[in-house]
């Protein structure tokens, strides 16, 4: 059965790989994550008056992007409103809970988007669909639609082309009438070109929606490989994880992740052709948290070292074991290799393993040469092309280096 041809616009959302996800709202004053009002019952009138303390004063939109260009990250999806109903846009008269309405008194939005644009990063934005302020989300949801696409359609007039929209909470109401061929025709009128995704939730993960939607979700969850055959429409996927277990910032949250769980999360994305959109809480006033910094700049070095490859690269049919897998790219294949040993005196490491066999499947074609991507070293290897077996003499680290997963070039004979 034939495979559907991949739309132009999610060709290049693929090539982005990764990008950095951006929760920040009223919650992130109080420090106890996104769903504070909601989880603690806060009463939504004393919730409210956290507006009148969001000042941004240290929000650079910008910096921001920098940081991520900085980190390897190619998109920034942001928050312009979560759950709580507030705003980081000029709603334009729609709602006075907005951050034009705050002492912030600026459309951080905009900001935000020319900000990545100056750095060459492609914003995206983040659009709740439940909403906790409007009360016509309870008492008359057409009346709130109608609220939801004219605010939509403020975000896809007035910011210039935008990478996409990444709406979450049709799940708070599943047999409602979201309306959506009439939300996602707004977009496609004013922008065309952007990606649209709707997550279908924590426990949906890889589920297919509305026929607009480009990409679909696995949200805390590593993707599966997509089988796209029978599809009408090529769809993309994305991994959305939290870096520590929070969306929003959280003072009493110590379980961050490391770099090295960060490079093995994008690698396992990339395995299968999805991207990665690691998520920051930023600060009440609006930065990015230390811990944050130095941990994604870290794997950011790792990133920018295999940039081509993470990006370019795709899924094929050879097959590693474990961890293991393979990716091409111009007629070449790329062995991701996980957990190699580091080498060195007896004195210093415990390892003694001088080559790490790794074993692949499904490689026929004759290969010339192999080599490290991080220092040239050629490696040794043994094939069967009749079969399709491949076995690569991984070497070890030398000391002082270790890469968690490590790139070797296949070159293939040319005919």
């Amino acid at each position: 059965m034939a495979l559907p041809k991949s739309l132009p616009r999610i060709e290049k959302f693929e090539n982005l790989a990764y990008g950095m996800f951006i929760h920040w709202g009223l919650y992130s004053q109080l420090g106890r994550g996104e769903w504070v009002k909601c989880l603690e019952n806060i009463d939504m009138t004393e919730y409210a008056k956290l507006k009148n303390s969001f000042y941004a004063n240290e929000f650079d939109g910008r910096a921001i992007a920098r940081f991520a260009k900085e980190a390897g990250m190619k998109y920034i999806c942001l928050t312009t409103r979560h759950h709580e109903g507030f705003s980081l846009y000029n709603t334009k008269g729609l709602t006075d809970f907005d951050s034009m309405h705050s002492p912030a008194g600026r459309d951080l939005a905009s900001e935000f988007v020319e900000g990545c644009r100056e750095e060459s990063i492609v914003p995206f934005f983040y659009h709740t669909t439940l909403d906790w302020y409007q009360e016509s989300f309870k008492n008359n949801f057409k009346e709130y639609i109608d609220f939801l696409c004219a605010s939509i359609e403020i975000l896809c007039r007035n910011y210039g082309k935008v990478g996409g929209f990444w709406f979450d909470g049709n799940w708070s109401k599943p047999d409602a009438d979201w309306q959506e061929s009439r939300l996602y025709g707004i977009i496609r009128k004013y922008q065309p070109d952007a990606i649209i995704v709707n997550n279908k939730g924590l426990y949906a993960k890889g589920a297919v929606g509305h026929p607009e939607i480009d990409c679909v979700t696995f949200e805390q969850g590593r993707p599966e490989p997509m089988n796209r055959e029978g599809m009408e429409k090529y769809l993309s996927g994305e991994m959305c994880q939290t870096i520590n277990m929070h969306w929003g910032v959280c003072t009493d949250d110590f379980g961050y992740m490391s770099p090295k769980e960060i490079i093995e999360n994008l690698c396992a994305c990339r395995k299968v052709g999805a991207n990665y959109l690691l998520n920051v809480g930023l600060t009440a006033a609006g930065r990015i948290p230390d811990y944050e910094v130095a941990t994604l700049c870290r794997a950011g070095s790792w990133v920018n070292r295999f940039e081509r490859i993470i990006r370019k690269a795709r899924p094929c049919g050879v097959k590693g074991a474990g961890s293991d897998f393979v990716l091409e790219l111009d007629g070449n294949f790329y062995l991701f290799i996980h957990n190699l040993a580091v080498s060195g005196d007896d004195n210093v490491v415990t390892a003694k393993v001088k080559i790490s066999p790794r074993i692949f499947t499904g490689l026929t074609s004759t290969v010339t040469q192999a080599r490290w991507l991080d220092n040239d070293e050629k490696l040794k290897f043994a094939q069967n092309s009749d079969s399709g077996l491949f076995c690569l003499n991984a070497t070890p680290y030398p000391y002082g280096t270790n890469l968690v997963v490590r790139v070797a070039e296949v070159f293939k004979q040319a005919y």
